[in-house]
């Protein structure tokens, strides 16, 4: 029985939340390493791509709120990502149309990219904390809870309580869904199996026909899909704060890095890798050793390695780890 109630624990407060947290870390990877991979520069406005097109959702959800339109038990949201996915569209075809095109045209090296891509990020900021607001916006609405710690507890007999959100069940179940068609659409459709081309070799790419302004375009498209999806999840699941997508652009960064740059395979795996990582080792283990060990065993102390407040340390500690003793990622991605 004690060593159920330590599986259940062990469920509640790690695994569940890590599974969560890594596939939304894994969809915001997958904008980042396409970048990368198609377009050849480091991204750091994507975290605030996510925060524009979450905020894009979120006023969408406010007037369908307001017309009475809801999901019953899922969140209103669901309905607004399209008018997320649409905002954020909008918003990066714009910046690379007045930004990007004129440094691609230039042939200017990556580093010049990255470095405007961090003015960029700022301007970004700095627009969606002027339409939303610099506090948290709560818009989850529906039911809360697929199982409540109470019901687990009663249907079961067990000391410790299983609660799985509906937030929760819907970033794994939109992850999927989500990945499948990505995957889908790069080897299946032309278009992909052009991107994939303009990735591997772009001199050959264009030598066979290919479009690259269409290459850039479909790429910019599906990146404000991926960053939407990510947001508004990460958003349901935890609260909207734009300063929060600001600093989640280290553990993104960290997971494309950790499973190799500009390999999609790697992004996902990288999203698990520092998510398992950064909810492990910031828990205190004290309730789930002491069901898992004998009373004499049974720890005093929280056992709890880092706070929660170092969480982002974590990924920066496995990003410098993996930059340099790997740096081409664990699934062989491009070189930093």
């Amino acid at each position: 029985m004690d060593l159920l109630n330590a599986i259940v624990a062990l469920s509640n407060f790690v695994l569940i939340p890590a599974i969560a947290y890594g596939s939304q870390l894994a969809l915001g990877a997958l904008g980042v390493t396409l970048i990368y991979g198609i377009l050849r520069f480091s991204n750091f406005a994507h975290g605030d791509t996510m925060a524009f097109g979450t905020m894009s959702a979120i006023l969408f959800t406010w007037w369908l709120q307001s017309l009475g339109v809801s999901l019953g038990p899922l969140p209103t949201a669901l309905l607004a990502i399209p008018a997320g996915i649409a905002g954020a569209a909008a918003l990066v075809l714009l910046t690379d149309r007045g930004v990007y095109r004129f440094y691609r045209a230039q042939k200017a090296k990556p580093v010049i990219l990255v470095i405007v891509s961090m003015g960029v990020m700022f301007i970004y900021n700095g627009v969606v904390r002027l339409i939303v607001g610099p506090g948290d916006q709560n818009f989850a609405d529906g039911e809360r809870f697929l199982i409540s710690a109470r019901t687990f507890r009663d249907l079961t007999g067990l000391e410790e309580g299983l609660a799985i959100r509906t937030t929760q069940a819907l970033t794994v179940v939109t992850a999927v869904i989500v990945v499948a068609l990505l995957f889908w659409f790069l080897n299946r459709t032309r278009t992909g199996k052009s991107m994939r081309a303009y990735s591997d070799n772009e001199d050959l790419a264009l030598l066979s026909g290919i479009n690259p302004e269409r290459v850039v375009l479909v790429t910019w498209l599906i990146v404000a899909a991926l960053a939407t999806v990510a947001g508004v999840l990460y958003g349901l699941d935890k609260t909207f704060k734009p300063f929060t997508y600001f600093q989640l652009l280290l553990p993104i960064f960290a997971s494309a890095i950790v499973g190799g740059l500009g390999n999609p395979i790697g992004a996902i795996a990288g999203g698990f890798i520092v998510a398992f990582s950064e909810v492990g080792i910031t828990y205190a283990w004290k309730k789930v050793l002491n069901h898992a060990l004998p009373e004499s065993l049974a720890p005093d102390g929280l056992v709890q390695l880092l706070s929660t407040d170092y969480k982002f340390a974590v990924s920066f500690v496995i990003l410098v780890i993996v930059l340099l003793f790997r740096p081409t990622g664990l699934f062989r991605g491009k070189s930093v």
